[in-house]
């Protein structure tokens, strides 16, 4: 096997992961968007509650969506080009989307990481008594 054709494999799966990682940002988007809608037409729960449940929903793709990003981001980088140009552009691009994703993760938990899960909600609702 060659070196061009190695780096086409490598380039075929780089795309393939890229693509995996938009379709689940993008089906989780529609879909999100989708059960808000059917919630808010047939009123099940207040808009408050579909509000947020979209928005978790809707910021837990974009999370896994970006995961899927990231390594096709180390795959590209490590095996098709690895100059130091490179890696730095990775480094950047990683910092971008580790801050993208713990700045999600705190919308959508309402929370810092290190704090417990226990407390309140984000509404100020003690949890209940087990």
């Amino acid at each position: 096997m060659g070196v061009n054709q190695e780096a086409y494999w490598i380039h075929l799966a780089t795309s393939a992961v890229e693509i995996v990682g938009t379709a689940i940002i993008v089906i989780g988007a529609f879909g999100s968007l989708v059960v808000f809608l059917i919630g808010m037409v047939a009123g099940r729960s207040s808009r408050s509650v579909l509000t947020s449940d979209f928005r978790s929903s809707l910021g837990r793709s974009i999370l896994l969506g970006l995961e899927f990003l990231v390594a096709a981001d180390i795959i590209n980088t490590v095996a098709v080009e690895p100059t130091i140009e490179s890696l730095l552009v990775l480094a950047g691009i990683v910092l971008i989307r580790t801050f993208l994703s713990f700045s999600l993760e705190v919308e959508i938990d309402g929370r810092w990481p290190w704090q417990k899960a226990g407390g309140v909600d984000r509404q100020g609702t003690p949890p209940p008594e087990a």
